[in-house]
Order: structure tokens, then C-alpha cells, then sequence
């Protein structure tokens, strides 16, 4: 492990010849002595299956020539959701199958070394997607948040010499299973519509964007390889203890496991250790260590992966959120994955804004509202010391038909392949297994209780909660969660434009959660929208002086309740985002404080001044900080 001393542990684990089962891992691909990765994102070729079916494509089988012999394709950059690229209404609002090919040139080394694994990952892909690689069938997957990879060793050195043809179909069909769920109205009547014509409904608030969300690779390891590291830490004020589990996986051969082995399970112990804190929580804030993993097998062959690791513990109290044993009080966010014209496509200066807004403003934490953002926003936040709550797509359930047992047994494979993917980020401080269900419901006791414990059997060092918005008293899940996190919109979608009961309302609504259940409660979502350079005194809605007033209620109560079992605020937005078109969105949702191209409103400076203010009061911070820059 490498910190700033300079000094280096490294984990050695030996391959044996026993087999045994083991789950996948998702490490995030990195290059290494061992281990190279090849972006093949960029420009694709693009056609939508405009049949009234949708299943076109499959039915004349796309996947097994160039999609150019198929039909007319479009150029279509990736990562980004198609949506918004073209002029062409069809294919903003499209659903159904949409097909994505290109041709990638693979080093010719990688294919003639035989004792290398050649892997093709997606970020994602928004929502089912099925893989081809040269016209045969990799992997399928659901769930269009989190990151799936297929070995395509073997279709790659059966036809050497050749571009490598690589097709991606995804779907963003949502249904009452999927995770968001949602329906497929057809209308039938032939005096208003016509035959076939069919609409997709959700409970969300937020645009269905689609496509491939994230970039595409291509990276190589060993077939004796490190599958998976979990790290878990502990600490106190002068050493560290890190609990390393590496998965070792062995060669496979024709699906069979030939050798596999846990790696040695070791407990390094770091003296004089630096924790990783907060920003504004600490004079050396984020501080990561660099833990390097070597995987020898019998034949000499090495795998290496080094993992940043940050040091540092997380507790909850009946009243506190305590990380590094002191409070921590979350100033801050939630956010979207949303942008003009890449829609949720990743764009790093978009990502780097965004942190540098967050920083200005002096926030210390967001929620990925409401679903896994990408992996590469989550090394941002190891990396400045920006905590996250991590939510998975468990958004819109509202109907009681989601809470079957189809629908569980899918959320529960979700929050595996979040705990999976980000359980190693100390940025992540708490797990998020849904926002705004319809907890009132009877089957919703079973579906969280299930839900929940098996996230903590998944990852029991970090607490787990959901977003509720329901009436405490009816509320059938958060007798299974650690921290309340309550939304409410008052003077908004409740008694709207009467500023002057937030302070009573908002008081009556965290006295009857906490007297309830006696936990620490967040305020994970308030606000109102602003429409952006309109103005009116006395404040009236959608201008920018209502949202302030609407905040500024809001904030009064924070700091008398913060002195007892507050522990957060959230404010909605970060920054405005596209929303489906209804009455009641002028394009898109403006409860942001920044407008959707990040320019501030009155809101955002109203809390930069705010949470500069708390950090001062609850925080250690250099000199540098405690009087931000104008």
C-alpha cells in the first residue's frame, strides 16, 4: 500500500486446484502491469427498429451481418442517450428495440497470447440489452444503471485478422418488474388513435433517456486473474486495519472451472494512519491510500490491480450520522444525470463542473437521485471527499402489482450489483434501496424488510435507509432502515403558495417521524421551481425570489432541529433537468438552483453562503476555507 511515505504492501495470493462457485466481480477495468484497456467508444452506427412490433431486428436477425445491410443507420456517439442527437421527434420519444454496432480493431497481441483474457464492458445501457460480438451472442442484461462484460476471448481468436464487429440492441421498455418499473398503454380507440399506437407510462419525474449511457472497453488480464477485492476498514486515531478478501478466479475451459481459490484473506495494519475525511471536515480532507493486489498462479503468471483505499468508519446514533467517530451533518445535493443533448451520456467536463459548482457552493454530500451513477462520479467523490448516498433505480413504485415477488427477487439483484460495484468507495456512506415507493401499502412491510436485510448482508458496515414521502403513521418500511430520510414539497405541492406554514408544518413533520421510530432523520428533498430570470416581489411561485423563501423557511427549522436529531439537507435540484412533456413542466423540471447549462440562480447563492456558513461551525478547515473566494 502505497500513501505518502512511499511505502508498499503488496497482498500475494497463491492459486490452488480446488473448485468452488463464485459470484462474478466488477472491478472497474485499469490498466496495470498485467492488464491494458482499450476505449472503443465514439462514433457507432445507430438504427432504431421502427416496426410495429419492435422485434424486427431479431426476427431478421441484425446482429449477424453489418447493420448497414440491414437499413439506413445514423451516426451515433457513445456514451450518450440517443434521444436528444437527432431532429427526428420518432426517435426522442421512442421505445423499443434500438441497435448500436461498431468495428473495432483488437491488438494483435492480445489475441495471439493465449494466456490473456480479453473482456468487452458496458457502463451501461439503458434499459435490456443483448451483446454480439461478430455476430454471436456474448450476454444479456437487465437493469439500464450498472455496468455489465462478457470474455469474448473466444469469438474474437476464431476469426483473427478481422475487424472485430461488435452489436449492442437495447431496449428501454419498462414494465411492471423492471426497476424503474413502469406500463405500456395501447390506445384502442381507432377514432382518436391509430392501430398499434401505444404510450409508456411511469411514476417518475424524470425523462426516460436511453441508450448507451457510458463507455464502452476493452481490457485484458490473465486467465488466472483477480476477480474481485472487498476491502472493509476500521480505525482509530493513531492506526488503520484493513480486512482484504481478493476472489482469485482460475483459466475456465469450455464453461468448466478448471482451478478457482479464495485469496488469502489478510488484515493489513497501517500505523500512523491518515483517514479519509470530508471535504470542509478536515485540513487533509479525501485522503486515499494505493493498495496493490497481486494474484501469482502456479505457472508464474502474475495479475495486478491497485484499488485506492480510503480509511475511515461510519456509525449511526439514535441522533447522529458520525464518520471518524465525529458528526457529520449532510450539506448538500441531489442530482441528476442530466445534460442538453447527451441526455444521461457520461461527458467528463460536464462531471468536472459539477464538482467544481459543488465545491464553490461548499456542499459535502448528494444522493445519485435516483439510480447507481457512474462509477467514474463516484472516484471524483473518493478523490475530493464528496460522501454519497447510493440509490439503486428503485424509483415509481407506486402500483401494488411492483411488489411481487418477480419484481423483490429483481430489486435484489440490483442492490447486489451496486454493493458489488461501489461496496470499496469510502465516498459511499450509506445504501438507498428506493425513493418515494408507495410504503403505505400492506405488501410494502415484506418487500422492505426483505429488501433491506439483505443489503446488509450484503455490506454490514455501512447503515441503509429509503426515501420515504408518505404519512409516517402508515408507513410500512422504515421500521427496517437506519436513518429517516423524509421528502416534502410544502408550500408547493402542498398548500402552494403559502410560505408563511412551512415552519409549522415542517416542525409537526420531523417531531412525528422521530417520536415514531427515534431515528436520525435527513431531509432528503424541498424546494420549488424557479424559472430562471423571473422575478416578483412579493415572491410568487415558479419566480426566483419564491424559491429563496420557500428555502429560507425551510432552513429556519433546520437549525433548531439540527440540534437534535437532524442530521441532513438535501436540497432538489443541483441543477434543472428534462423531465416527459406535461402541463405541469415548461421543458423540463426547474426546481434546480443552477439552470440545466449550470449558470447560478438567487437559490444557489442563498446556500453557498449557508453551507460555508456550517462547515465553519462544524468542521476543521485550513485557513484557505473558512472564507470562500468571491
Amino acid at each position: 500500500m502505497m500513501g505518502s511515505t512511499g511505502a508498499k504492501c503488496a497482498l500475494l495470493a497463491a492459486l490452488c486446484g480446488v473448485c468452488q462457485a463464485l459470484q462474478g466481480g466488477m472491478l472497474f477495468p485499469t490498466e496495470s502491469p498485467s492488464r491494458e484497456v482499450k476505449d472503443v467508444s465514439g462514433l457507432w452506427s445507430f438504427r432504431a427498429d421502427l416496426s410495429p412490433e419492435r422485434n424486427r431486428g431479431f426476427e431478421q436477425q441484425w446482429y449477424r451481418s453489418p447493420l448497414a445491410e440491414t437499413g439506413p443507420v445514423i451516426d451515433m456517439p457513445v456514451p450518450s442517450s440517443y434521444n436528444d442527437i437527432t431532429q427526428d421527434a420518432k426517435i426522442r420519444d421512442f421505445i423499443g428495440w434500438v441497435w448500436y454496432e461498431k468495428d473495432v480493431w483488437v491488438p494483435a497481441r492480445w489475441i495471439q497470447d493465449r494466456g490473456a483474457r480479453i473482456v468487452l464492458r458496458v457502463g451501461s445501457a439503458h434499459y435490456y440489452s443483448v451483446l454480439w460480438v461478430n455476430g454471436v451472442e456474448m450476454t444479456e442484461h437487465e437493469g439500464g444503471h450498472l455496468p455489465f462484460e462478457a470474455d469474448i476471448s473466444g469469438a474474437l481468436r476464431q476469426t483473427s485478422g478481422n475487424p472485430c464487429r461488435i452489436t449492442i440492441a437495447v431496449n428501454n421498455t419498462l414494465t411492471l418488474e423492471t426497476l424503474p418499473p413502469g406500463t405500456i398503454q395501447y390506445m384502442n380507440d381507432r377514432s382518436r388513435y391509430p392501430a398499434g399506437y401505444f404510450v409508456q407510462n411511469t411514476n417518475f419525474d424524470f425523462f426516460n433517456y436511453a441508450g448507451i449511457h457510458r463507455p464502452v472497453l476493452l481490457y485484458t488480464t490473465p486467465k488466472a486473474h483477480i476477480d474481485d477485492i472487498s476491502v472493509e476498514t476500521a480505525a482509530d486515531l493513531d492506526n488503520g486495519n484493513l480486512n482484504v478478501l481478493p476472489i482469485i478466479l482460475a483459466a475456465q475451459n469450455n464453461g468448466r472451472c478448471v482451478a478457482s481459490a479464495d485469496g488469502s484473506r489478510g488484515v493489513l495494519k497501517v500505523t500512523d494512519v491518515s483517514l479519509w475525511w470530508p471535504y470542509l471536515m478536515h485540513e487533509n480532507p479525501a485522503y486515499l491510500y494505493s493498495m496493490e493486489v497481486q494474484a501469482t498462479a502456479e505457472d508464474g503468471q502474475t495479475d495486478v490491480y491497485t484499488l485506492p483505499v480510503g480509511i475511515r468508519t461510519v456509525k449511526v446514533t439514535s441522533t447522529q450520522f458520525l464518520i471518524n467517530n465525529k458528526p457529520f451533518y449532510f450539506h448538500g445535493v441531489n442530482k441528476h444525470e442530466d445534460a442538453d443533448i447527451r441526455g444521461k451520456g457520461f461527458d467528463w467536463p460536464l462531471v468536472v463542473k459539477d464538482f467544481n459548482l459543488m465545491k464553490w457552493m461548499g456542499v459535502n454530500s448528494f444522493r445519485t437521485s435516483h439510480y447507481p451513477y457512474a462509477e467514474e462520479i463516484l472516484q471524483m467523490a473518493d478523490r475530493h471527499g464528496i460522501v454519497i448516498i447510493d440509490e439503486c433505480p428503485g424509483v415509481g413504485i407506486k402500483d401494488i402489482r411492483s411488489f411481487g415477488n418477480v419484481s423483490l427477487a429483481h430489486h435484489l439483484t440490483v442492490m447486489e450489483e451496486l454493493v458489488r460495484r461501489d461496496k470499496n468507495h469510502p465516498s459511499v456512506v450509506m445504501w438507498s434501496v428506493a425513493n418515494e415507493p408507495a410504503s403505505e401499502m400492506p405488501p410494502a412491510g415484506f418487500y422492505f424488510k426483505e429488501l433491506v436485510s439483505h443489503t446488509k448482508s450484503l455490506d454490514s458496515s455501512r447503515p441503509v435507509t429509503y426515501i420515504t414521502d408518505s404519512n409516517y403513521a402508515r408507513d410500512q418500511g422504515a421500521q427496517y432502515v437506519d436513518v429517516i430520510c423524509v421528502n416534502s414539497y410544502l408550500s408547493w405541492y402542498h398548500d402552494p403558495g403559502h410560505t408563511e406554514l412551512i415552519s409549522l408544518q415542517l416542525n409537526t413533520q420531523f417531531d412525528d417521524w422521530y417520536d415514531k421510530y427515534q431515528k436520525p432523520i435527513i431531509q432528503s428533498e424541498y424546494g420549488a421551481d424557479a424559472v430562471p430570470g423571473l422575478h416578483s416581489d412579493p415572491p410568487m411561485m415558479f419566480t426566483e425570489e419564491y424559491q429563496t423563501t420557500v428555502l429560507q423557511n425551510y432552513h429556519n427549522v433546520f437549525d433548531q432541529k439540527r440540534k437534535e436529531f437532524v442530521i441532513g439537507e438535501l436540497i432538489w435540484n443541483f441543477a434543472d433537468f428534462m423531465t416527459a412533456q406535461t402541463i405541469t413542466r415548461v421543458v423540463g423540471n426547474k426546481k434546480g438552483i443552477f439552470t440545466r447549462q449550470r449558470q447560478p440562480k438567487a437559490g444557489a447563492l442563498l446556500l453557498r453562503e449557508r453551507y460555508w456558513r456550517i462547515a465553519n461551525e462544524t468542521g476543521v478547515l485550513p485557513t484557505w476555507a473558512r472564507y470562500p473566494c468571491q
